[in-house]
């Protein structure tokens, strides 16, 4: 996978970026959280939620698998401590961290049971681990074609969405942290259409690994479908997101 994030990393910003000030309330709800400890980004990738935490001289450390990902985010930031390294080995020392921080990264994980236990090691007892994600609208322009992208590929016994990584891995987090909590931590407009879901998501890491005459068909016939609701493929649709931040406390007892 890692080859995958490296051959993404110039253009990731672009095709996932968000909008300005909401990095900022991220950091500032993060060290809210976390108070003066120091934070593990895992999973940083270039740097789009991590440069705020540089550019204010925090305690950071940026970890990501892809070397292209992390030599980005340096490129942008050659301040910023990173490392490369595999999130089911981490090269710390137990309880070295206040918080760990995980945005959009469960999502694409099988192994997430492993990545867990390595992030609740290197935490702190009084630490927390906070889960981060991007929400879209249930019936957005996104989440419409995302669905029938995932029929038209699950018609050509195909079905790289079926599995649910994050909603498993939430699961097995709630039961061992019951009180956890989660906050709502930026909410803005953001205009989609159409054809600005088939350009991205033809980069998307899962879909982007498939083979390549699954992609064409896929994509052609993607096309086709938004044509028959949608008479123009550019036209824009103002849609509500959010940022929801997870806060989860270590406890004595673990997950079954």
């Amino acid at each position: 996978m890692a080859s995958v994030y490296d051959a993404m990393a110039p253009g990731f910003d672009r095709r996932r970026s968000l909008p300005d000030g909401v990095p900022e309330a991220i950091r500032v709800a993060v060290r809210r959280a976390v108070g003066d400890g120091a934070i593990l980004d895992l999973g940083a990738g270039s740097g789009r939620i991590g440069r705020p935490f540089v550019a204010h001289g925090d305690d950071y450390t940026a970890v990501d698998l892809s070397f292209g990902m992390l030599h980005t985010f340096a490129d942008r930031q050659p301040s910023v401590r990173a490392v490369q390294a595999d999130g089911m080995r981490l090269p710390f020392a137990d309880g070295r961290f206040g918080g760990v921080v995980l945005v959009q990264v469960l999502s694409g994980v099988p192994g997430w049971r492993h990545l867990l236990t390595e992030a609740l090691r290197v935490l702190r007892s009084d630490g927390a681990l906070l889960l981060g994600r991007v929400v879209a609208p249930d019936d957005g322009i996104d989440a419409r074609m995302k669905a029938q992208l995932a029929a038209i590929l699950a018609a050509m016994d195909t079905h790289p969405y079926r599995d649910k990584p994050r909603d498993d891995a939430t699961a097995w987090l709630a039961r061992a942290h019951p009180d956890h909590t989660t906050e709502t931590v930026a909410t803005w407009t953001a205009s989609r259409s159409p054809r600005a879901f088939l350009e991205r998501h033809a980069g998307g890491v899962r879909f982007s690994v498939l083979p390549e005459p699954v992609k064409v068909t896929a994509l052609q016939r993607l096309t086709e479908w938004a044509n028959g609701w949608c008479t123009d493929l550019d036209a824009p649709f103002a849609e509500q997101y959010r940022f929801e931040l997870s806060h989860y406390r270590p406890q004595p007892r673990t997950p079954d």
